[in-house]
Parts: structure tokens; C-alpha cells; sequence
């Protein structure tokens, strides 16, 4: 197969990657640390502007990646394949700060139902093998057929690696990995995982105040990042945005009062888009992203770090530039993308 060499801007970077592989791919697999998240051509993260040459878009749904966006070089890396050698503007992230991505055994630990439909899943690595990663990172669970289902790590990272990882599994039904994590997932059971993968994690030396937003799950890598920083001392000011459908949704909110009430720097704002009667509700309403936006209308000094379903997530990330003047590279986000909506958005 033949292959072309791929040059990264402004940075200079070059690596080879062939004619079926992803830039993405071939990048990461080069030792560069290239921004990603989903792999899937949905979230995003791993836009880059073509500036010479001429790429295999891939099958990404238009809603993701339009014509227009191709017709100004706009692709998503994680999809685009080479045609020709190319170079290609992105935001890549010091080599530096990644560390190496390792494939290990693990057992389950404990199976904790926090809501009808999330389950806290803790597993156990080896003892002789603890694992290092940052916080807001995720793993893949590779299944024995050799697809991967990914979740967000939700406890705190340590400096000599941890033994435990704590995730947050929404129940998706007829989903195959999680009907059996609800239905017949037994304890001491074992799996082979990857970790630790993403770009999505805690930027540490800014002093911007952050905007956090989670949907549903999207919560586990923000508790992450936010138990990490109040570890660390941080004081930068947060303010926690979390959006679910109804109050059952928002399945760990006692944590979340607890860190602002005995955090000064640390605000809590849980928004319910589809309250019932028994929810007894009387907080904000509506869609997650719109209440940030009438809290800050300006952001224009302020980090976001957006976790959860792809909608509120792309949202976010076009409303907060448009509207409020979030410098785009202000922008961490997360996608959390079901195995039914990674086939949906190659369809």
C-alpha cells in the first residue's frame, strides 16, 4: 500500500501513514499526540484544516463534518485517509504530557446501582501493575470479539499509578455490553482493557475559570478532573453544570452540593430538561448548554470542559463560540458515543 508523508502545522511534524490507514492513526502510532476522542467521526476533537493536498474524507455523517467544511479543507483525522502527501494545521499537544497507552487485565470489583439505568463498575488491576493516566481520560474495555466499548475513568489519578478504576455505565438497552453489565455480570469477573486514551483532560497550568457541563454519564470524567483539582489545591473557579432528563438523572448531585458547600470556588447547577411530577422539582430547566449560556453570556475568559451525549456537546461547542465568544481552543469536550450511534454515524 502505498504511503505519503503527513505534515503537521504549525509544528512541522511529519510521520508516513498509508492510503488505508487514518491520519489519526498513523500520527498517534508515530509517537505525536494528536487531540481525539470518540474515533468515530462524531465528537470533533480531532479537526484538523488540510492546507496542502488532498485527503479521503471517510464516511462522516454530514452533521458532523458538512460540504462546506470539506470545501474550506476542514477533516476529521480519525476519518480521513490520505490521497497524497499533505499538510494538514491541527492542535497538537506536547508528547510530553501523554503517557503510554497499555493494554491489562482487570477484574471486577464492585457493581453499585446509582440509578435505574447507571451502574458504578469498579475494577481491579494488577498489583504489580498500577496504571497512570489524567484526569478526565477514558479506557476501552476490548471484548473478546475485539471491539471496544469506552467509559470515562471517574476517580482521581495518582502520581505512581492506581490499582482501582471507578467508571459510570448507562444502561443502553439491547446494548450488548451493558445488558450484561445490568443483567448477569458477575463479580471477580475478568476483562482485558486499554488505557489511558483521549485528549480530554484537566489543563493544570491555566488560570482561567472553568465552565464544567456534563450530560448524564458525562459527569464521571468531570467528577474526576474536579476531585483532582480540589486535591491539588486548585482555587480557579468552577462552575459545575449537570443536565439530565429527570431528577434520577443526575445521580450523584449530594456529591456535587457537597464540594459547594465546602468549596467556595465551587458552584453547582443541575438542570432538568424533562422534569415529571415526581421529581419535585424546582431548579433550572431546560437544555444544559442554554443555562450556562444565560449565566455567562460572556466567555471569552473562560475554559469549558464538555462531557456527554454528542447533541449537547456539539451545541455547546458551536452556541458558546458564536454566541459568547469562547476562543476555540478554550474548548475541551467528550463525546459519549453508544456502539448503535458509532453505526449510525458512519451510515
Amino acid at each position: 500500500m502505498t504511503t505519503h508523508t503527513i505534515t503537521l502545522l504549525p509544528s512541522g511534524h511529519q510521520f508516513q501513514c498509508s492510503e488505508d490507514e487514518s491520519i489519526l492513526k498513523a500520527g498517534l502510532a508515530s509517537g505525536l499526540f494528536m487531540p481525539y476522542s470518540c474515533r468515530s467521526g462524531v465528537c470533533s476533537t480531532c479537526r484538523g484544516t488540510i492546507k496542502e493536498g488532498k485527503v479521503d474524507f471517510g464516511n462522516v455523517h454530514p452533521n458532523y463534518l458538512s460540504e462546506d467544511d470539506k470545501r474550506v479543507g476542514k477533516a476529521l483525522l480519525c476519518s480521513a485517509k490520505p490521497l497524497g502527501d499533505c499538510s494538514i494545521e491541527v492542535r497538537e499537544l506536547d508528547p510530553a504530557e501523554a503517557f503510554p497507552v497499555r493494554k491489562l487485565p482487570c477484574r471486577v470489583l464492585q457493581l453499585e446501582r446509582l440509578a435505574p439505568d447507571v451502574m458504578l463498575m469498579t475494577v481491579g488491576l494488577p498489583a504489580n501493575e498500577p496504571a497512570v493516566f489524567k484526569a478526565g481520560q477514558y479506557v476501552d474495555f476490548v471484548l473478546k470479539d475485539g471491539t471496544r466499548r469506552s467509559y470515562s475513568i471517574a476517580n482521581v489519578p495518582v502520581t505512581d499509578g492506581v490499582r482501582q478504576v471507578e467508571l459510570h455505565v448507562r444502561l443502553v438497552p439491547g446494548g450488548r455490553f451493558t445488558e450484561h453489565v445490568f443483567n448477569s455480570m458477575k463479580l471477580r469477573e475478568t476483562m482485558q482493557l486499554e488505557m489511558p486514551l483521549g485528549s480530554f483532560y484537566w489543563r493544570e497550568q491555566s488560570d482561567k475559570p472553568m465552565i464544567m457541563l456534563a450530560s448524564g454519564t458525562g459527569f464521571a470524567p468531570i467528577k474526576s478532573i474536579i476531585e483532582y483539582s480540589i486535591e491539588r489545591g486548585n482555587k480557579r473557579p468552577i462552575t459545575l453544570y449537570w443536565g439530565g432528563r429527570t431528577r434520577a438523572c443526575i445521580y450523584m448531585a449530594a456529591l456535587a452540593e457537597k464540594w459547594a458547600a465546602e468549596h467556595e470556588h465551587i458552584t453547582f447547577v443541575p438542570v432538568l430538561s424533562n422534569a415529571t411530577p415526581q421529581c419535585n422539582w424546582t431548579g433550572r430547566t431546560g437544555f444544559v448548554h442554554k443555562a450556562v449560556m444565560e449565566d455567562f453570556p460572556d466567555m471569552s475568559g473562560h475554559e469549558v470542559y464538555a462531557c456527554g451525549a454528542p447533541i449537547v456537546v456539539e451545541s455547546a461547542r458551536h452556541d458558546f463560540a458564536a454566541q459568547c465568544g469562547l476562543p476555540e481552543a478554550e474548548f475541551y469536550a467528550d463525546s459519549f458515543i453508544t456502539e448503535a450511534e458509532r453505526h449510525k454515524a458512519a451510515a
